[in-house]
């Protein structure tokens, strides 16, 4: 597999691609995710501001991003939701969508390109897990629990066997965001649910998906690790596994 350092292939000049990076708060670390994106393969980069009140939006658009602003604290899944609305609007090709605080590696945004590039897939899931010798920083325990768990339960579910189901880092072709059967407007996925709910129903609906290795590392505690709570959080990321798995929701 090519690095994310190596000379991109013609092919991404045929492809217009959307980075979508929800945001809360998060003004030092946002910065360093707009200058980290590699801008000879990102055409647009998109900060998704949930509602911050420091100066993420201000500090975004200084370092040439594209900020909008949801106006109040909708939930990733809300944030996430209107990036790829964005996506459709502006007639890109590819969303990818990574974190605004940090923990990915937007230099490896040609690794989740490379699929999808090759016709190969329609969805690309970065997987944290793949990665030879990962570091994934100071993790929380129940991070670390909670993330290698819900794979095993999302592949009985999904009915196919996935190493990585809550990690945001992905990509995806905007087309298939026009497939009414993803039905994303539910207002139940307006936090985590979102992100793996579009996962398993991009499974069920057919289309193409791939796993690629990619780096997801926590900072030190004192720089603000996550923002997802350990008890509420957890079920976000649960429920769309327990609604898809029982038949409560498609």
């Amino acid at each position: 597999m090519r690095g994310p350092s190596d000379t991109l292939p013609a092919v991404y000049k045929g492809l217009s691609v959307i980075a979508i990076a929800p945001v809360l708060d998060e003004e030092e670390k946002i910065r360093a995710v707009v200058r980290r994106t590699p801008r000879d393969v990102v055409d647009e980069i998109l900060v998704v501001d949930d509602g911050s009140t420091d100066r993420s939006a201000e500090v975004a658009r200084e370092e040439g991003a594209r900020v909008h602003s949801m106006g109040r604290i909708a939930g990733v899944g809300a944030a996430i939701r209107t990036g790829y609305r964005l996506a459709l609007e502006g007639g890109f090709d590819v969303a990818v969508v990574m974190a605004g605080n940090n923990k990915d590696s937007p230099e490896e945004i040609p690794l989740l390109l490379d699929p999808i590039a090759d016709a190969r897939a329609d969805f690309v899931q970065g997987s944290r897990f793949l990665k030879r010798d990962a570091d994934f920083g100071p993790m929380p325990l129940y991070r670390k629990v909670a993330t290698r768990i819900h794979p095993w339960l999302f592949s009985l579910v999904a009915g196919r066997r996935v190493s990585e189901s809550t990690n945001g880092f992905r990509a995806l072709r905007c087309s298939l965001l026009e497939d009414s059967g993803l039905d994303l407007d539910q207002a139940w996925l307006d936090e985590y649910e979102l992100e793996p709910y579009l996962y398993i129903r991009a499974i069920r609906l057919g289309y193409r998906t791939e796993e690629v290795p990619v780096t997801k590392i926590y900072p030190p505690k004192a720089q603000g690790q996550t923002k997802m709570k350990p008890i509420t959080g957890w079920w976000s990321m649960l429920r769309p596994l327990v609604y898809l798995g029982l038949g409560i929701r498609k």
